[in-house]
């Protein structure tokens, strides 16, 4: 008898389940037929391992009648990722299964975005492209969007294409971690983990240990570096990359995404009086040649902490600054004589321009007392309280008040997620609420959430 294998072994699933309901593939339709992939996905046979995104089983491997399947054949691993796919051969410095990990972290929260469409339509064929010119070294970025924000200031933000950001995810999950492991506890966005409400409880922490538990009196010192972003000079970021990535392949491609420059193909999706809204002294189109990174990237956010580590280090070692928390380009440090954080201060200032090209804002540094409240990425922190930012609230109701119905039940929810953070804030919360009631929405007994109207309901 002949046996016969119904196609060849895979160990990579690009059809994978979504993280949501809303668009789950279902591998089955009525009366037991199969049913047919999207048409944004490759039709690709059903293989062993697959997963019913409805049950989370496996799904059987289909057979024509009359034909046995040798389950030697066609046996695959039970996970997705086994060690010998994930591991790359001698002669490559990543495998194809590593492309595609970033490839599904690139496209979480994502994947109804244009260039992410066009992008799946073709999926193996465009993942097998840039794999080919990733190995050959012939990988190049290409367009970048352009746009502009206005909340809660005007400032430009650039989103490579679908495709480079693929990259950024690759260059991001292969060195971010040996990056991660040398930096301090307390610096914080753009690592697992560490987002405004870990660095407001870290500072929280922080405050609490320098005043004893608020008994003693204590300062603050808080700076903030001028036009971050649009100033880092790349060529001291890449001796910075260099001193941990030691592999040629990871280093050219680091240099590739950091020297490249976005402006020289750039499709601009604003009206040109949005982006006249925008200092010119804050916007890459005005900044020298390798200079600025632009914002709005995963690679620019990496390369941004890397950067900063150096001040992270300086603080702490040479300046021997016990109580030191940074997020992003923000930084305060506490300690119980203002004598000493004036000192730290001149020295700080001197030492950016010489070491990073870097310079603080003189208009955003603040000296004073932590009893006043100690104000750090949207939450202020007072004695036995931490509360959200006073600007943030009056915001979140005024956009209430006037948002269009269709609008209001995300944005309300969000803004009900955003002030949970805060230990104190029924009060608000409750504000919040009572603008919302005003609208005809109801909310839940304990604030935290509101519902869609009869009206949202049918559209």
């Amino acid at each position: 008898m002949t046996v016969k294998a119904l196609m060849p072994v895979r160990n990579v699933n690009l059809v994978v389940p979504l993280p949501h309901e809303g668009t789950a593939m279902r591998n089955t339709g009525t009366a037991g037929h199969a049913q047919a992939w999207p048409a944004a996905v490759s039709p690709l046979s059903h293989r062993p391992a697959d997963v019913d995104s409805t049950n989370r089983r496996r799904t059987p491997t289909l057979t024509t009648p009359g034909t046995r399947t040798s389950t030697t054949a066609t046996r695959t691993p039970t996970t997705s990722r086994t060690k010998a796919a994930s591991e790359p051969s001698a002669d490559s410095p990543f495998s194809f299964e590593q492309l595609v990990v970033a490839y599904l972290d690139c496209r979480r929260h994502k994947r109804n975005t244009p260039s992410a469409l066009a992008f799946e339509a073709h999926l193996e064929r465009n993942l097998c492209d840039l794999h080919a010119e990733l190995l050959a070294g012939a990988y190049r970025p290409g367009r970048s969007i352009c746009f502009v924000v206005t909340r809660p200031k005007a400032r430009e933000v650039w989103a490579a294409d679908f495709r480079d950001r693929v990259v950024h995810h690759l260059l991001y999950n292969q060195v971010a971690a040996r990056f991660h492991a040398g930096f301090i506890a307390n610096s914080c966005a753009c690592i697992p983990g560490r987002g405004t409400l870990y660095a407001a409880r870290r500072l929280e922490h922080e405050v609490r240990g320098v005043s004893a538990n608020w008994s003693r009196p204590a300062w603050y010192l808080k700076c903030d570096l001028a036009n971050f972003f649009v100033a880092i000079d790349k060529h001291v970021l890449h001796d910075q990359l260099a001193t941990r990535i030691h592999e040629p392949f990871w280093l050219q491609l680091a240099d590739t995404i950091l020297f490249h420059d976005p402006r020289e193909y750039v499709d601009m999706r604003c009206p040109p009086r949005l982006l006249h809204l925008v200092p010119p002294h804050k916007s890459l189109f005005n900044a020298p040649a390798d200079t600025g990174l632009p914002i709005g990237n995963l690679s620019s956010q990496f390369f941004a902490n890397v950067h900063l580590d150096a001040l992270d280090q300086h603080c702490k070692h040479q300046l021997q600054a016990r109580r030191y928390v940074r997020y992003v380009d923000d930084f305060i440090l506490l300690h119980e004589s203002p004598a000493w954080l004036n000192q730290v201060h001149a020295d700080i200032e001197a030492w950016l321009p010489a070491t990073l090209g870097a310079r603080l804002n003189p208009k955003k540094t603040i000296l004073q007392p932590v009893d006043r409240g100690v104000d750090f990425v949207g939450h202020v922190i007072k004695p036995w309280r931490r509360t959200t930012r006073a600007r943030t609230v009056s915001t979140a109701l005024h956009r209430i008040e006037h948002l269009a119905e269709a609008e209001i039940y995300r944005t309300a929810n969000s803004y009900f997620g955003l002030l949970r953070q805060a230990t104190h804030s029924h009060g608000d919360r409750a504000r919040l609420a009572n603008a919302l009631r005003k609208r005809s929405h109801c909310i839940n007994g304990q604030l935290t959430q509101t519902y869609r109207t009869t009206l949202q309901g049918q559209t």
